[in-house]
């Protein structure tokens, strides 16, 4: 009896199905089963009835859609509620215009759970036709649709290449406290909460924490959240994103960061070529240009450019406004073929106060921002990493050092020369499939007025 209980298990959880045991097989695996008979478990996702005796079913599994043709007899009575859960019997045909290169003849149908109510939308249309409130506050809806969805396979990729390639750097993965005694950057733009009888923050940034680590392991990255108070109502703004963070020890300068970013971001877009070219074509999205080596030009140096080449001058109150990072990206294009450029040596004031001054000019930064069409998706530095120093900054930024106690303790103990970055992961996908809001490439986006779903 034991031997049977594990056994049950064991091929349930592996898509063995009921008391046949027949394997549920997916539909991006059904190429390999032509003229077999098989059994699908999904999602009823459209049915189009031509007759009694013809009928057509989109099922969705995890592995995509399939489409069913039922025929005769099997078309007869059949009684199928779009969104239905169902299990599918049939024949694997070949069906060189299919998507999948397969259709399914089928045979049965058995419908497991049936909707309550009828979908406030049609998710069917090979275009979800709402708008962005709509999109959103029904989310756990519309996440169904195949175009959507497919905005998250392609995140899912980038996550999983970029946790790769640091692991291939031998970086540690690290998670770091997101309820922290002192706001990350030293600034404004945080959330406070009660933590029992003291103030706490939501951490902007696990920047202390990686450079601690650093002291410890060399190199580190992190996959996790980060929260901005910031009351902003744009398409490239939410007050929670999740950062793909890395810290480097042992470097020379921020160029080593900036060649170990290019690096990283190559082999992301190489996993989003070998995985996801059909949800890149359900977005009319393109990979993109990426040369051997990405533009690096001063920020200053390129603010000069953007004036006496396309007549616009950034306002001087910022470092570079986004009409800027959309005219230094067309420049890149234009002049390197490039989809990315680094912009580098922003003025001190305009960077956190552990920023490492440039060595020629104490008023330029050993720093970047990496901008892929049109929008800033990275920020980086070299770190400093001398205590006294470090002390100094932070009285120049107006900073007392007795608030930042546990994070200067690890540089009066010594500290290599380190830098790192962090990567809006999100603004990736927003970007490359040409998304209206960054909202579109959250699963279940924050901003000022949403909470919730």
């Amino acid at each position: 009896m034991r031997t049977l209980e594990k056994s049950f298990t064991i091929s349930y959880y592996s898509n063995y199905i009921n008391m046949n045991f027949m394997p549920r097989i997916l539909s991006n695996q059904l190429k390999e089963k032509i003229g077999e008979e098989v059994e699908l478990w999904g999602r009823a996702y459209s049915l189009r009835a031509l007759s009694d005796e013809l009928v057509f079913l989109n099922l969705q599994d995890r592995g995509g859609i399939i489409q069913v043709v039922f025929e005769g007899d099997d078309a007869k009575g059949l009684n199928i509620k779009v969104g239905s859960i169902v299990k599918i019997f049939g024949t694997v045909k070949e069906e060189k215009r299919a998507a999948l290169g397969v259709e399914i003849q089928g045979k049965k149908v058995e419908t497991l759970e049936t909707p309550e109510d009828e979908m406030p939308f049609d998710i069917s249309k090979k275009a979800l036709k709402v708008d962005l409130s709509t999109l959103l506050d029904n989310r756990p809806l519309t996440i169904r649709h195949e175009t959507v969805r497919s905005i998250f396979n392609v995140y899912d990729t980038v996550l999983g290449a970029y946790a790769e390639k640091m692991r291939e750097l031998e970086c540690k993965e690290i998670k770091t406290p997101k309820i922290l005694g002192a706001a990350s950057e030293g600034g404004a733009n945080f959330f406070t909460l009660d933590y029992f009888d003291k103030k706490a923050f939501m951490a902007q940034s696990p920047q202390f924490y990686k450079q601690m680590c650093v002291g410890a392991f060399e190199r580190v990255f992190e996959i996790g959240p980060a929260f901005r108070a910031e009351r902003s109502f744009t398409t490239r703004h939410v007050n929670e994103y999740i950062s793909l963070d890395a810290e480097f020890g042992f470097i020379e300068s921020f160029e080593d960061i900036m060649d170990i970013h290019e690096e990283v971001l190559k082999h992301i877009f190489k996993k989003i070529e070998e995985k996801n070219q059909a949800d890149l074509k359900l977005h009319n999205a393109e990979l993109p240009s990426v040369p051997d080596k990405f533009p690096r030009i001063k920020l200053a140096d390129m603010k000069k450019i953007i004036k006496e080449r396309y007549g616009y001058d950034v306002p001087k109150e910022t470092d570079i406004d986004p009409q800027g990072e959309v005219y230094a990206c067309q420049y890149a294009k234009e002049e390197f073929g490039s989809d990315f450029i680094f912009l580098t040596h922003y003025p001190r004031p305009e960077r956190p106060f552990y920023t490492m001054p440039a060595k020629d000019n104490p008023e330029e930064t050993e720093s970047f921002d990496l901008i892929f069409k049109g929008l800033e998706i990275t920020t980086g530095s070299q770190r400093i990493h001398k205590y006294n120093d470090l002390v100094e900054s932070m009285k120049d930024f107006g900073l007392d050092p007795k608030d930042f106690g546990f994070y200067l303790e690890t540089f009066k103990y010594a500290m290599p020369a380190h830098g790192g970055w962090g990567m809006g992961s999100e603004r990736i996908v927003y970007k490359l499939l040409n998304l209206g809001s960054i909202k579109e490439a959250i699963l279940f986006p924050r901003d000022v007025k949403r909470p919730y779903p």
